[in-house]
């Protein structure tokens, strides 16, 4: 049995992709992370809501304000990789929701009820879109470095808002030579997978 999608598209998002943790000088260009939104954005969430909001760290003097919010072992990678986004979060996505959602009038008022409700559902689905965001960084010929070692809620002040949630910050660029390390094992299919 075969996937639709061709070996070489199969190894450039999955089996060959791995977490960078060494970049090249290559810049990222604003274009190649225009593409790589616009191509994401089309992946499915609930409602087709859009929580996930990305900052990019581009200035050297924003650069080192989020490396000391960095875990210790995060932080010369951090330093050093072409481009850094932050993902969050926007618990007020709802705001956009009118007009991206005609055909589901009851998803209007769910949302528009509680902001609980809301950051549950930004959580899950600005998750989904970070997760979506790394397989179009991938698409895009570029590594990934994702991470959740920071102080979350020193990056949330520093860079967001109280209506933003910190998700994850990723470095962005091509790998270096000694970026990867070895891959970890993961679950089979008869570990992860039960009928009913």
């Amino acid at each position: 049995m075969t996937l639709a999608l061709d070996a070489t598209a199969q190894d450039l998002l999955f089996r060959e992709a791995h977490t960078a943790n060494a970049f090249t000088d290559e810049p990222v260009s604003e274009e190649q992370v225009q593409a790589i939104y616009d191509l994401i954005k089309l992946a499915p969430t609930a409602f087709n809501q859009s929580p996930l909001r990305i900052v990019l760290v581009r200035s050297e003097e924003a650069r080192e304000r989020l490396v000391s919010h960095m875990a210790e072992g995060n932080q010369a990678k951090t330093r050093t990789a072409p481009l850094v986004a932050i993902l969050a979060a926007d618990n007020e996505f709802h705001e956009e929701l009118p007009a991206l959602l005609p055909h589901f009038p009851q998803a209007k008022e769910l949302f528009f009820s509680e902001r609980p409700v809301r950051e549950q559902s930004a959580a899950l689905n600005g998750a989904l879109q970070a997760a979506y965001f790394i397989l179009g960084i991938r698409a895009a010929g570029l590594a990934a470095g994702p991470m959740t070692g920071f102080d979350f809620a020193g990056v949330q002040k520093e860079f967001l808002d109280d209506d933003h949630t910190p998700l994850m910050v990723i470095n962005i660029g091509k790998p270096a030579e000694d970026a990867f390390y070895p891959r970890s094992p993961r679950l089979s299919f008869d570990q992860a997978v039960t009928t009913v």
